[in-house]
């Protein structure tokens, strides 16, 4: 009997094989196509992009850090000049303040403008204070500080030496003076027997009424002037006494003040002792002092011109007062001819420096000063002709000078005109970075 079974069994078989085949094929198909063999091909390829990233970033690292340094070495390399010109303005010798040598270093090296900006806005900024009453009240002099040497013709002579009379008493600004307001007080060394400098003090205008000025009145019969130049202004100028007043001649040193801008501001020029040091302007304001020793002030060109009496002219900007008058064109400061540095409104310490109708010499100093308040308060001190000199705290300066009795007389004190000045009284003694005029009695 055939086995019913067998064909059933091979088709069965035949099946069978039929339906693994499919299996096996898919098994591959999956095998290839596995999701965790994906992933870990993803995962490697990733990690050679996250390393060549790290590579490059470390690159860029090292290349920026390469490049950082490099730029600091080159920056340094750089400032070892600027740093060592700083370092040789700090040191240099002098009477100025670190932080004023730090600005003037920026002013000579193109940061003129600048620094001009900020001044200005500071000023601008921080006014003197209005109104208010004057701490302590208005200074006093000692009116006899000792006798000045006189070892010229004038000493056997004491009753006929040639002399000013004293000046009269200045017109206050404000309309209730204080007391001594304007009055002039003989005060500093006498010479020959005569008061040589008179002083007088005051608020200078009716709005800053806490704030004093003061003047100084210098007789140029019984005085002799002498025009000093600085360790730095003006730039190449002479320095036989090495920028101070020598000891030699401190026996008959009466009185001192500063001069004028420094020389890139004056719109003017400096001729001393027969040398041209920066060449003179017609019609500049200039302090002229003839080789007798005699101060007066003028316009250049016109009440004053080159010859073998001139020893020294300091020009600074243009006159303030001229024939007893203020100037016309001051309160615009029309073309910077009166100060291009803060303007001429800006209130400051300021100075100035006159010659009255009888020949003396009148010197103006003190804070919350603006130009045209410094030619008010010069022409009530009797100028008829007038220049404004330096500005600012650490340049606005005038002394007078005494020694004790029975010492030497060499060893000379400075006293301030105000005692708010900001400088030492020894300023004129020690070589300085500025010049100055410095007064003698007459030998």
């Amino acid at each position: 009997m055939p086995d019913s079974t067998t064909p059933d069994s091979e088709s069965d078989s035949k099946s069978g094989k039929d339906k693994k085949s499919p299996k096996i094929k898919k098994s591959k198909r999956a095998k290839a196509e596995s999701p965790i063999s994906s992933d870990a091909e993803s995962v490697m390829r990733s990690d050679r992009l996250a390393a060549k990233e790290a590579a490059k970033k470390t690159q860029r690292k090292r290349r920026n850090k390469i490049i950082r340094r490099s730029s600091a070495l080159v920056i340094v390399i750089l400032l070892i000049p600027v740093g060592w010109s700083i370092y040789g303005a700090l040191s240099a010798p002098g009477t100025d303040r670190w932080q004023v040598r730090i600005v003037e270093w920026f002013r000579d090296h193109g940061m003129n403008g600048p620094i001009n900006t900020v001044e200005h806005w500071w000023y601008t900024e921080n006014p003197p204070a209005k109104g208010g009453k004057v701490k302590g009240g208005l200074p006093e002099k000692e009116a006899n500080q000792g006798t000045a040497n006189t070892a010229g013709s004038y000493a056997p002579f004491l009753n006929a030496v040639p002399h000013l009379a004293p000046p009269v008493n200045m017109i206050s600004l404000v309309t209730t003076p204080l007391d001594g307001e304007g009055v002039w007080q003989p005060t500093g060394r006498q010479v020959a027997g005569y008061s040589s400098v008179y002083q007088a003090f005051f608020r200078p205008d009716a709005v800053h009424t806490s704030l004093v000025a003061g003047t100084m009145w210098l007789d140029t019969s019984l005085l002799k002037a002498d025009y000093v130049v600085g360790l730095n202004e003006p730039p190449g100028g002479p320095k036989p006494w090495g920028a101070k007043i020598p000891v030699e001649f401190r026996a008959g040193l009466v009185a001192a003040f500063n001069s004028g801008f420094k020389m890139n501001a004056a719109r003017g020029g400096v001729y001393t002792q027969g040398q041209m040091i920066t060449p003179l302007t017609d019609g500049a304001a200039s302090l002229v002092i003839d080789t007798a020793g005699k101060a007066n002030v003028g316009a250049w060109g016109r009440d004053f011109v080159m010859g073998p009496n001139i020893s020294t002219v300091r020009q600074n900007l243009a006159l303030l007062i001229d024939n007893g008058a203020i100037a016309e064109g001051i309160p615009n400061n029309a073309d910077g001819a009166w100060g291009a540095t803060l303007g001429n409104k800006i209130f400051v310490w300021r100075s100035g420096v006159g010659v009255t109708a009888s020949g003396a010499l009148v010197y103006v100093g003190g804070p919350g000063i603006n130009v045209p308040s410094l030619a008010v308060l010069l022409q009530r001190a009797g100028a008829v002709r007038a220049m404004e000199l330096d500005i600012n705290t650490d340049w606005v300066t005038a002394y007078t000078y005494s020694s004790p009795p029975f010492t030497d007389p060499t060893q000379v004190t400075g006293t301030k005109l105000i005692p708010e000045m900001a400088r030492g009284g020894d300023r004129y003694l020690v070589p300085g970075e500025r010049d100055f005029f410095a007064f003698f009695a007459v030998r």
